[in-house]
């Protein structure tokens, strides 16, 4: 009877430990096992590189949308849109594959040679916050999460120097986001959310295509509001006030065209144009060159790139490939040459997985292209007056 007693009062025991999911895990002589022995990540977690739940470049995840409890630096933001696209869909699918292309950057450490910087050992915190959840059957509505998504996330209090002057237009430090696309439309409701934080801004643009076209109604009624797509949205951002004039820039522009009047057009917007060829006569320090005159330091820069600046054979998962880009080297090597500038924001598009390799091509050097943006912003520190970065 005493035995059966002894047994019961241990089930028992066993179901309540099972129940309170909040129960610490009891330590143990084999942690040492999952724990504190592999390279790279200093015990910070069990996970291999290849295991467990993917985030970039295996930061902590937290919900910022749901909860404002954390606060942070530098966050990295999924906007999973692609019903602005005009040829192939799918990159709804690039915030989930970037973070797998990801996987590697801290593998080792994390530190940027080039750059001589860790952007995963600085005292700035840097999250993961996961996706804004966004409708695939309305634009207008999507692009509407999108924008209050992303300021949301964009106008609260840093980590880091919060109650120091800043460069916004409340005079107040501010974290910074880099988003994952989603096809390049998100760069419009991004630049909405950027503009109530800091009014006009410089906007470098990597890109094989303009994207100013003027609107055009395809298939509907001509009634119908102009239309806002991934070819379109830079011109809707100059006419609504976005973008500070004369500052602007597209780099590696290669597709054809409808005529002479696209350039003209893209002028009115307030771009210059770097050409995707002149890498051949100038090389990346004069593109390099060419892209800091232009733009600047006295300005808040954002940056935008389409994963199409590359040519198809580095990153063949994209929804509107064009031949005759750069490689993922020559591209890296580019944006390193930008560090320095106050970068005040970012974002990745047009990474569409499906499209990619199995060797996760694409992915992997959206990934990488986004290691430089990072290693830049940490190395900048918060931009806050009173820094090197005062306007």
């Amino acid at each position: 009877m005493i035995a059966c007693t002894i047994v019961f009062l241990a089930i028992l025991s066993l179901v309540a430990a099972h129940r309170d999911h909040s129960q610490t895990p009891l330590a143990g002589p084999h942690q040492g096992l999952w724990y504190n022995t592999l390279p790279g990540d200093g015990g910070a977690q069990a996970d291999s590189v290849f295991s467990g739940i993917s985030t970039f470049g295996r930061l902590p995840y937290f919900p910022c949308l749901s909860s404002e409890s954390e606060k942070y630096d530098i966050a990295f933001l999924g906007a999973p849109f692609d019903t602005g696209t005009s040829y192939r869909p799918g990159a709804r699918f690039g915030p989930s594959g970037i973070r797998q292309g990801s996987r590697r950057l801290n593998l080792y450490g994390g530190y940027n040679v080039p750059l001589k910087s860790n952007p995963f050992t600085s005292d700035l915190r840097i999250m993961d916050c996961g996706d804004i959840p966004v409708t695939s059957y309305d634009n207008a509505w999507a692009i509407q999460q999108i924008e209050e998504g992303h300021n949301s996330i964009l106008m609260r209090k840093p980590f880091t120097n919060a109650d120091n002057a800043g460069l916004s237009r409340t005079g107040k430090t501010l974290p910074r986001v880099i988003t994952l696309g989603g096809d390049h439309t998100i760069t419009l409701p991004l630049l909405r959310s950027i503009n109530k934080a800091y009014g006009p801004v410089t906007v470098i643009h990597f890109d094989s295509h303009l994207d100013s076209w003027k609107p055009k109604v395809f298939g509907g009624s001509p009634s119908q509001v102009a239309a806002i797509n991934h070819g379109t949205y830079f011109y809707h951002a100059a006419m609504e006030g976005l973008l500070r004039n004369d500052t602007n820039i597209h780099a590696g522009i290669r597709t054809t065209l409808s005529g002479l009047s696209d350039y003209e057009n893209d002028g009115y917007c307030g771009f210059e144009i770097v050409e995707a060829r002149e890498i051949d006569t100038i090389g990346t320090d004069g593109i390099i060159k060419k892209i800091r005159e232009r733009v600047g330091t006295e300005h808040p820069i954002y940056l935008s790139i389409d994963i199409d600046t590359l040519d198809p054979a580095f990153a063949p998962g994209t929804g509107t490939p064009e031949t005759g880009g750069w490689s993922t080297r020559e591209l890296r090597t580019i944006i390193r040459g930008l560090d320095g500038l106050n970068f005040i924001g970012a974002d990745i598009v047009e990474v569409a997985p499906a499209y990619d390799t199995n060797a996760e091509l694409s992915t992997m050097a959206a990934a990488d292209v986004l290691y430089e943006v990072l290693t830049m912003m940490v190395k900048m520190g918060p931009l806050s007056i009173g820094d090197k970065h005062e306007l």
